[in-house]
């Protein structure tokens, strides 16, 4: 996600569409009410997927604690920018993401160092022109190809093998969740 890498930040195994009744239901039993997302970023250069899941749905202070994470990953191997690549979702152009986007830019102009980010939109309904769909599309047949039903863990672990990163623990939300800060990370 610096410039010539690309990034995205998707739900695991999810087309978009509504499920069915029955395999929402199947869903919530193997997972919860909520589900298993992954946020991921595709370096093309290094060849190489940054890979972390959430158990249940994308929220904007889950977006910020990743994207945290993927810049201390990114910095410690002497990056300086991130390009992001991705869609309308709404945890992607929430105020909370978009005021944290800014606030960290400032703070890399300011100290003249870190790795900036620059988020790119893609159209509506336009998922080929990220450069990590492929990987998404072979990764998510790989990790969920089974002869039973998976667990989320399970599912989480063949994913990050099958896109040959480590396996990260899963993102939370603390218990309390503090008020967003400017001038912080915004993800104390």
């Amino acid at each position: 996600m610096e410039p010539l890498r690309h990034a995205r930040l998707s739900r695991l195994g999810g087309t978009g569409a509504a499920p069915a009744a029955g395999r929402a239901e199947r869903r919530r039993r193997r997972w919860g009410a909520e589900g298993l997302t992954a946020y991921g970023v595709y370096l093309p250069a290094d060849n190489d997927v940054l890979l972390r899941f959430v158990d249940g749905r994308p929220v904007g202070a889950l977006t910020i604690q990743f994207l945290a994470w993927c810049v201390e990953r990114l910095a410690a191997r002497g990056k300086t920018a991130l390009l992001l690549v991705w869609d309308n979702a709404a945890w992607h152009v929430s105020k909370e993401v978009r005021a944290w986007l800014r606030a960290h830019n400032r703070r890399v102009k300011a100290a003249g160092t870190g790795v900036r980010i620059v988020a790119c939109r893609l159209p509506v309904k336009s998922p080929w022109l990220n450069p990590i769909e492929p990987k998404w599309v072979h990764g998510k047949r790989r990790a969920c190809a089974s002869d039973r039903t998976l667990t989320a863990r399970e599912t989480a672990e063949r994913a990050c093998a099958a896109l040959g990163c480590a396996y990260e623990p899963h993102l939370a939300l603390p218990h309390h969740v503090p008020l967003f800060s400017p001038s912080g990370s915004g993800s104390e």
